[in-house]
């Protein structure tokens, strides 16, 4: 509770001082999940229309110093990435933001321009095939019935189309905001020639694979999503100056979920080896981008 001076509270058996005062709601958030990665007891305390941030004590000077920093640049990806990590749940008051703004403030602001064209390009794809058109646009996306050089000249699109496409509202969510959080870490720290890059790679490898095993009816953006996170994981695990990091659960989690698949205990279908190719070359062209920058 607060004490008579109104600048320490006490959480965990921790005395909390404030640090500073915010009038945006997210920004305060965003900072003190950021400063629990860095092992610093934090706590958010809404005062009329102001967000007071207060830390532990013992180390108010690091916090501080953080603080400076993160002021200049707050939604530079690491702390995204910090406060996508950290997870932490938030109860949203009347007097918080609206969620319109919280939208345009974290959602935007995370993202470039080459995430969001092809977030919303899945989106409307699909929105597209709930207004009835989904056997077109699955004839239009799809991959070749047949490999052949003269397919590939008339429609070079299909290479990359099934990644496009989505049958559920669950595949295309769980897609789409992994696509927003790793590949907007990716365009904004490496830039948009990286993010095309490796969207093009891995696209290409999965759906090539895929069709290989299973034929051209298939589609969605996990091949991708699983690249994302590859290569995600090898540069973080290479090169951590770059500010590109992955939580070891995050990675548990998506592994688990692809043996899952292989063995085929889920209750939907899984373009299983587009996911592993997808995975694998998205290692692949971490290691490459690395190696090829150092030397």
């Amino acid at each position: 509770m607060i004490d008579n001076a109104g600048n320490t509270i006490e959480k965990n058996n921790c005395l909390l001082q404030a640090l500073v005062q915010l009038q945006d709601h997210n920004l305060a958030l965003l900072f003190a999940n950021y400063l629990a990665t860095l092992s610093i007891e934090t706590e958010v305390v809404t005062q009329q229309q102001n967000y007071i941030i207060y830390c532990d004590q013992n180390h108010l000077a690091q916090a501080k110093a953080e603080f400076e920093a993160f002021i200049k640049q707050p939604y530079h990806s690491k702390y995204q990435q910090a406060a996508w990590q950290h997870g932490e749940t938030v109860k949203v008051s009347r007097d918080d933001l609206t969620l319109l703004k919280a939208f345009k403030e974290n959602f935007l602001a995370h993202a470039g321009i080459v995430t969001l064209i092809v977030f919303a390009f899945c989106w409307l794809v699909f929105i597209g095939s709930l207004l009835g058109w989904a056997e077109s646009l699955f004839s239009t996306l799809k991959f070749y019935n047949h490999l052949s050089i003269d397919g590939f000249l008339q429609e070079p699109f299909r290479l990359l189309g099934p990644a496009f496409f989505h049958f559920s509202w669950l595949h295309i969510v769980f897609n789409t905001m992994w696509w927003w959080q790793l590949g907007g870490s990716i365009e904004k720290t490496l830039g948009k020639g990286t993010l095309i890059n490796l969207l093009l790679i891995t696209a290409i490898v999965s759906n090539l694979g895929q069709f290989l095993v299973s034929g051209p009816n298939f589609g969605g953006l996990s091949g991708v999503v699983y690249g994302l996170v590859g290569f995600v994981w090898w540069v973080g695990y290479l090169a951590p100056e770059r500010g590109l990091t992955i939580s070891k659960p995050i990675i548990g989690f998506m592994l688990f979920w692809l043996l899952l698949g292989f063995a085929e205990l889920l209750p939907v279908n899984m373009a299983n080896t587009a996911h592993l190719l997808g995975l694998l070359s998205g290692c692949i062209f971490a290691v490459l981008l690395v190696k090829t920058a150092k030397k």
